[in-house]
């Protein structure tokens, strides 16, 4: 193309372009030319390109295995092909650039390979800020938005998984319900602002007694909570909704509408059990909502649990 364009036209046009152009001998894997827009790009002189391995050294080590790899097997194929890499530019920087190649055989042989280089790290820049963007929406998909703990979507999820985990490795999940005590006593007295406040504090305390980073705090429903502990056995998971209770009732947040006291206080249900595929994960939930019922009905404040050595109590606190 380039050697037999004597009058010099397709070279005038094709060098006025963005889009930098190159020519190789397939044989002997050396540029038959480049153009001198490289320069302007890269930094590197258009003489410093004289084999495949010019090439292969400016891409960055991330992608070099792998654009090199695939560029010699489809050229050998003579399929045509793209490449998305970073280039090292003479100053010791990347710039991302795109590889568009045709492949020209003869008789079902590759020859030479024409391509043209496209600097594509503004369209790269746009691409990372619309994945960081997405991933900040997947973030808030999964996050409540009052308190900032996990939402209900992300409890289900988490539990499929846990519950899988369990089955495999024969290990204890264990769940605690939480419950604000006479929430709704509550914001009739002060109002859903102060409501809103306080839901976001006894958030706070649940987050401070749970630190594991396998551990999962949620929001479940208006003024309930979840924490979800796998590989947990059923004394600590008794001992962490105890810390709760206690760590919320230390907030010392004033419920002059209570009758369980003059603060803020929550109950707990605990449900710990090994999973199995007989057995529905929905069921932990269920057992531990059940103990969080029985808890409101011995009188609030309190924490109960579902295992054989019987109901777990926490004594009612003097305010």
């Amino acid at each position: 193309m380039i050697d037999e364009d004597k009058d010099g036209v397709y070279k005038t046009l094709l060098e006025s372009t963005n889009a930098i152009p190159w020519k190789m001998n397939w044989a002997t894997k050396t540029f038959e030319y480049i153009g001198p827009q490289i320069e302007q790009l890269l930094g590197w002189s258009q003489g410093s390109w004289v084999s495949a391995q010019d090439w292969i050294d400016r891409i960055h080590k991330d992608e070099r295995e792998q654009s090199a790899n695939s560029c010699i097997a489809l050229s050998d194929k003579g399929f045509d092909h793209e490449i998305d890499y970073r280039a090292l530019t003479a100053s010791g920087e990347y710039v991302w650039v795109r590889d568009v190649i045709h492949v020209i055989r003869e008789e079902g042989v590759t020859k030479s390979l024409i391509g043209f280089i496209f600097d594509i790290s503004e369209r790269k820049a746009l691409e990372d800020e619309l994945q960081r963007a997405n991933k900040r929406l997947e973030i808030l998909s999964f996050q409540d938005g009052l308190t900032g703990v996990a939402n209900w979507r992300l409890y289900d999820q988490t539990l499929a998984r846990e519950w899988a985990h369990g089955i495999r490795n024969r290990a204890p999940l264990s769940l605690i319900v939480v419950d604000i005590d006479m929430f709704k006593e509550y914001n009739d007295h002060f109002g859903h602002l102060r409501g809103d406040e306080s839901l976001k504090k006894v958030a706070e305390a649940l987050q401070e007694v749970v630190t594991r980073s396998t551990d999962l705090i949620a929001r479940y429903g208006g003024e309930e909570f979840v924490l979800l502990l796998p590989d947990t056995s059923r004394k600590a998971t008794l001992d962490i909704a105890e810390r709760c209770r206690q760590a919320v009732f230390e907030l010392s947040i004033p419920h002059p509408a209570s009758n369980v006291g003059t603060v803020l206080t929550i109950s707990a249900g605990v449900a710990s059990m090994v999973p199995t595929e007989k057995v529905d994960r929905s069921s932990l939930f269920a057992t531990a909502d059940k103990m969080l019922y029985q808890a409101k009905h011995n009188g609030r404040n309190k924490v109960v649990c579902s295992w054989p050595q019987g109901v777990a109590r926490a004594k009612r606190e003097s305010s």
